[in-house]
């Protein structure tokens, strides 16, 4: 089943998340080399295709997993929840209607 993961970044986060991403990346890049992944992409805090020092809000990822156990415990092992990019992170199932 699909699962839509969001995190939302704490206050001043950019320097953290650039320190994380390369290692966020590779566990995202495994979703999709395995054909998990439907979308993953951070949400920037300005509306701006690059926010520059304005950083992110916080990220979405939609992605199958087994259940819903599993999409949180993947989420949880993940470095922008490890090293504190993320203050919160929702977890929740997806069905995907389009396209």
């Amino acid at each position: 089943m699909l699962y839509v993961i969001i995190g939302r970044d704490g206050p001043d986060n950019l320097t953290r998340r650039l320190q994380a991403r390369p290692r966020h990346l590779v566990r995202a890049e495994q979703l999709r080399d395995e054909g998990r992944l439907v979308v993953a992409g951070p949400m920037p805090a300005i509306d701006s295709p690059d926010p520059g020092p304005a950083g992110f809000s916080g990220s979405i990822i939609i992605a199958e997993f087994p259940s819903l156990a599993d999409a949180r415990s993947w989420i949880e092992a993940d470095p922008y929840v490890t090293d504190g990019v993320f203050s919160e992170v929702d977890v929740r199932p997806f069905k995907q209607v389009l396209p």
